[in-house]
């Protein structure tokens, strides 16, 4: 089994989820007893929220470079960002290593082109809503439309996100107000939605949706396992 290399605590209520996922995942696969090998660094998310608030992607990135160094020096044979947002800072990260990266997008547009997915609605912070580094990735790389909500909602969306999810707190009006946005895209096409932020299965999963959900969290998880096994 090789070892996964997780950046976590972007929030840490998200990277929790990750280490549940993925063992859960080497459980199914391998039985018994097993679990992962993973090595964790886990960032003070209040340091990198601010780097994004204020725009300094470069000061972000340095201090998911630092980590990646420390899970290479570690022993791990691959790694991940756990979260979706921070990959606007991928490519930087990924230079600053010998191991690979397991991008986040990439693995969630395998999810979708299996399904057959051709429109798919994105919901996630502000920054992975609007700019390009998420969205146009997997429109150019797996040949399909990457809708998101209006103005209103995606403001909606961000401060649940960042007010509430990444606190641990988890309402029901909020639930209603997502399931109510995903209805929207539904109504303009969209086929699936993809939880663009890995705290977002926190509040929706696909009882409370009336399309696909992708949740980017387990899809990331389970691509982690299958490279960790191979």
């Amino acid at each position: 089994m090789k070892t996964i290399g997780l950046i976590g605590g972007m929030s840490w209520e998200s990277t929790s989820s990750y280490y549940q996922y993925i063992n859960q995942e080497v459980k199914t696969q391998l039985g018994g007893l097993h679990s992962a090998q993973i090595v964790l660094v886990s960032v003070d998310f209040a340091q990198i929220e601010q780097f994004q608030r204020n725009d300094e992607w470069d000061q972000a990135a340095q201090v998911l470079a630092d980590a990646a160094k420390k899970l290479e020096k570690a022993g791990a044979d691959f790694f991940a960002i756990a979260t979706n947002t921070m990959h606007k800072v991928a490519s930087q990260v990924e230079q600053a290593v010998s191991i690979p990266l397991v991008h986040i997008a990439d693995a969630t547009g395998e999810a979708l082109v299996e399904k057959n997915i051709e429109r798919v609605g994105l919901l996630g912070t502000a920054f992975t809503m609007e700019q390009p580094f998420y969205k146009q990735r997997i429109e150019k790389n797996f040949g399909m439309e990457v809708i998101v909500p209006n103005g209103v909602q995606r403001r909606l969306v961000h401060d649940v996100i960042y007010q509430e999810l990444c606190l641990g707190v988890v309402s029901k009006r909020s639930t209603a107000d997502f399931e109510t946005i995903i209805d929207d895209m539904r109504e303009v096409g969209a086929q699936g939605v993809i939880l663009g932020c890995t705290e977002i299965g926190m509040l929706v999963d696909q009882n409370s949706s009336s399309i696909p959900i992708f949740d980017t969290t387990k899809i990331h998880a389970k691509a982690l396992v299958k490279l960790a096994l191979s």
